[in-house]
């Protein structure tokens, strides 16, 4: 990424999704922040319904650092949201974070500090204590292991949301533009220079969590499909050992044969091998689909997502600019 002068050194990027009340204690939150560093706020609402999108241009107007202010066409999930936030973010360091204040603003200058005097790539947050509910800490568990088989993420590496990245590494991650993003799995494809910090975790005080099951599905089917072949693999392992099981079932009944004389056959176990044979091959079946399905998606361009607006506002101690352009001082797109 090109710096300049006037490129801020931290960017808070955090994806909004039907934050309703607790919007203006967030934008309170870095309102009160104040830092030897420059910075700037990218905020990124994925397609919520609740007025977030309107609230949050209201509150923006009398923000005293640059912020920008981008609007999906519709909810294209939190990794998606991120990703354009990133390609957004001008600074030299970036923070993403949930818009719950789950995770501190101070803690997130601690990521940032500790990101840009490490020489890491990558710092992840580790929790003291978590705050969330028992569904996420599951899905979180569950993701984390995922990642560890598939990905070979390191054991006592916990993967969250809560994450600093230098530019450099933010500029790798954001070429992506196929429909199944998934940050932490472009992050650990892109580097091995990754550190962690023990972070505060404080309670949700607004709302509550959009961790949904039908989320860690979407999030679990894009890690298991579009960052491993190792579904095929297991497919193929499995092949094997039903082709060994029938070879060594034919077997036997050869000799039973040869030992007592042909017998009437055993038609419960016959539907029984032809069932496990039949619900096998349709299992590799299906995994073959998927990823044709979703390599026809990529190919054909289904989009990751859609910007319907985008505004930036500026201050005099950061003048506008979108990774080297120039923009007025309030700029509106759709």
């Amino acid at each position: 990424m090109k710096t300049s002068p006037d490129t801020p050194e931290f960017s808070f990027v955090i994806p909004l999704f039907h934050t309703g009340e607790g919007l203006a204690a967030l934008i309170d939150a870095f309102r009160d922040l104040s830092l030897p560093e420059t910075w700037e706020l990218v905020l990124v609402d994925d397609g919520s319904t609740d007025g977030t999108f309107d609230q949050a241009q209201t509150l923006m107007r009398s923000f005293p650092a640059p912020v920008t202010l981008v609007e999906l066409a519709r909810n294209y999930g939190e990794h998606a949201a991120v990703l354009e936030g990133c390609r957004r973010a001008r600074g030299e360091f970036i923070v993403t974070m949930d818009d719950d204040l789950q995770n501190p603003v101070d803690e997130a200058v601690r990521l940032l500090r500790h990101l840009r005097d490490s020489g890491a790539e990558v710092v992840y947050s580790r929790y003291k204590t978590k705050q969330h509910s028992w569904l996420r800490n599951a899905g979180s568990w569950l993701v984390n292991a995922f990642a560890t088989f598939l990905l070979g993420k390191p054991r006592d590496l916990y993967l969250s949301s809560f994450r600093a990245m230098s530019s450099t590494l933010v500029e790798r991650i954001i070429a992506y533009h196929g429909p199944y993003p998934y940050v932490d799995g472009l992050i650990l494809g892109a580097t091995r220079r990754i550190e962690t910090l023990e972070v505060r975790h404080d309670p949700r005080v607004h709302g509550r969590s959009g961790y949904t099951m039908r989320g860690l599905l979407r999030l679990s089917m894009s890690l298991l499909f579009d960052f491993s072949i190792m579904p095929l693999r297991l497919a193929s392992v499995l092949g094997i050992v039903l082709c060994l099981l029938g070879g060594a079932a034919l077997a036997a009944v050869l000799v039973e044969m040869m030992l007592q004389g042909a017998r009437q056959p055993g038609w419960g176990s016959l539907m029984a091998a032809l069932a496990v044979f039949s619900g096998a091959q349709l299992l590799m079946l299906g995994l073959i689909g998927e990823y044709v399905g979703r390599a026809f998606l990529t190919v054909s361009g289904k989009p990751q997502s859609i910007v319907r607006t985008q505004i930036r506002r500026q201050t005099s101690a950061s003048p506008a600019a979108r990774r080297g352009a120039s923009l007025p001082r309030l700029q509106q797109c759709a």
